[in-house]
């Protein structure tokens, strides 16, 4: 790792080379200089000038020269600590603290928070105008069915209902279903008969829209 210790790891330290993979080559000995570790490049370093590098030391000092040692004081510290705070200054009045209830806005709604009401609200309105529109096109593609085109739907089924009972009644005079086609068949044109007098009870009604986002969709 580049300015730092030497970092090295060796590829499939843990699982170790795939089979085969260990074959002597003589091209991939280790060569002069490879293993050095990547140091700091010389001209990153910032080099110490002449001054810096020859700091002048104080002096040794000589022989004949020795500390002053047992010096006494005859001051009273106690005494002298009690006259200076006695002599002193009185110390200032710490300032009080400030009154906030005294303050020329307390008690006034801020500024942002009507400004946060007022992007709401927006907001609101917009999302209100989107659900009026989609309502509204909803609405466009529902219409009313014309009593015209109700009558003929009506006739069509009743005719549709009247094919299908004269094929029932002339299944009717089997007193076994001997296959089970016959027995399927004759399910199926009672399900069929039972769908058109619904369908039909549904177009009785005094008001028929029919949806045209919903394919077969009527109330």
């Amino acid at each position: 790792m580049e300015g730092g210790a030497h970092y090295h790891k060796n590829s499939a330290a843990t699982f170790g080379q795939k089979a085969g993979a260990l074959k002597p080559d003589t091209q991939t000995f280790k060569k002069k200089g490879t293993g050095n570790p990547v140091l700091i490049d010389k001209k990153a370093v910032t080099k110490k000038t002449y001054e810096e590098e020859h700091i002048p030391r104080a002096p040794v000092p000589k022989k004949d020269e020795r500390p002053i040692h047992g010096l006494v004081s005859d001051k009273n510290f106690i005494v002298a600590n009690a006259v200076e705070a006695i002599l002193s200054a009185p110390a200032l009045p710490q300032k009080q603290e400030r009154d906030y209830l005294k303050k020329k806005n307390f008690g006034k709604v801020p500024k942002y928070v009507g400004k946060i009401k007022a992007e709401i609200e927006d907001e609101y309105n917009m999302v209100r105008e989107m659900q009026i529109e989609e309502q509204a096109e909803k609405d466009r593609q529902k219409f009313l069915m014309p009593e015209g085109e109700r009558q003929e739907l009506i006739a069509a089924l009743k005719k549709k209902w009247e094919v299908l009972h004269i094929e029932y009644q002339q299944q009717t005079h089997y007193v076994k279903y001997d296959t089970l086609g016959k027995k399927n068949r004759n399910e199926a044109l009672m399900r069929e008969m039972d769908q058109i007098e619904a369908d039909i009870k549904k177009l009785n009604k005094n008001y028929i829209f029919i949806d045209t986002t919903m394919p077969s969709s009527m109330w």
